[in-house]
């Protein structure tokens, strides 16, 4: 059974009562609130996700609630709940989904050691994993979701999770979160997409986050990693993808690794053999269409691949 299963009332009733059991790749999210916002976004952006069987076990426990006392009428604001404890300062009332989807990174950034955990956006084509490790304002985002737009399996927009034991991705598929001009780009580009509300005078500018694709919420394959691709967003550039060196990406991977400190060694040594494994790629655009044009030609085995034809 799917969220968009239930009826609206019984949505309302669940996210207020015991909450919403979702899965997302391995995870089970226990999603509660009393809060509109939270409830008609999850049911639009989650619509597609399976619900859990067994409702005795989530992997994390969160709550998204107005504080006690005058904060819940007087310029409103919003607490995260995990497993009964407040891990953020309170934001807007009007923040409340965002901060729903910041507090889920966190959890699985901040709890999932088994596997290491790197911030980077995921896609897949024909079983080849690509990750994209990059900064805000990079274009990571916007890119992402114009390729899942087109054909690519999303595994993740945030968070690359990898099994030390394979080195495999593993896909743990949210809703796409985009800022500021990207929203208004992608909305034009992927006009069928399903976008959630603006959610404005955020700590990132202006967010909205688009839905992912039936198909990629239940696919459980985990994939080989296949590249490592740097993107950087760069208004009238031409679409030109270079070599990255193997020691430079190892140190960048490691510095954007949430998690491979805590895993000592074995985090170290997946991250070397994720790099050996891999080919590196700087890659610099500023048309989507030829950017897609690109990543086709990488996943098909282009040769001397360097820039759009």
């Amino acid at each position: 059974m799917n969220l968009s299963d239930l009826s609206p009332t019984e949505q309302q009733h669940r996210f207020s009562s015991r909450g919403v059991f979702l899965k997302t790749g391995p995870l089970i999210f226990c999603i509660r609130s009393p809060i509109p916002q939270v409830m008609d976004s999850t049911a639009t952006l989650y619509g597609a996700y399976e619900l859990a069987e067994n409702e005795d076990f989530a992997d994390f426990y969160v709550m998204l609630k107005y504080p006690a006392g005058l904060r819940k009428w007087y310029h409103p604001q919003v607490l995260f709940d995990f497993d009964g404890r407040i891990p953020f300062k309170p934001l807007p009332a009007s923040q409340a989904f965002p901060m729903l989807e910041w507090g889920m990174n966190w959890c699985i950034a901040n709890h999932c050691h088994q596997w290491l955990i790197i911030h980077a956006a995921v896609v897949e084509k024909d079983g080849q994993g690509v990750i994209l490790p990059a900064p805000p304002g990079s274009g990571k985002s916007t890119l992402c979701a114009a390729l899942v737009g087109r054909g690519w399996r999303l595994l993740s927009d945030e968070l690359a999770v990898i099994d030390p034991a394979s080195g495999k991705l593993i896909p743990v598929p949210r809703p796409v979160g985009l800022k500021n001009a990207s929203i208004d780009i992608i909305r034009q580009f992927l006009p069928a997409a399903t976008l959630g509300p603006k959610c404005k005078d955020t700590r990132k500018g202006t967010v909205a986050h688009m839905a992912v694709s039936a198909k990629d919420c239940v696919n459980p394959q985990w994939v080989q990693p296949r590249w490592i691709v740097y993107p950087k967003y760069e208004a009238g550039s031409e679409t030109l993808l270079e070599p990255h060196g193997k020691g430079d990406s190892l140190v960048q991977l490691a510095s954007n690794s949430f998690n491979s400190q805590v895993l000592g060694s074995q985090g170290y040594e997946t991250l070397a053999r994720l790099t050996a494994a891999t080919d590196a790629f700087d890659f610099r655009y500023s048309k989507l269409e030829e950017a897609i044009h690109i990543f086709d030609r990488l996943c098909a085995g282009g040769k001397g691949l360097a820039r759009a034809e």
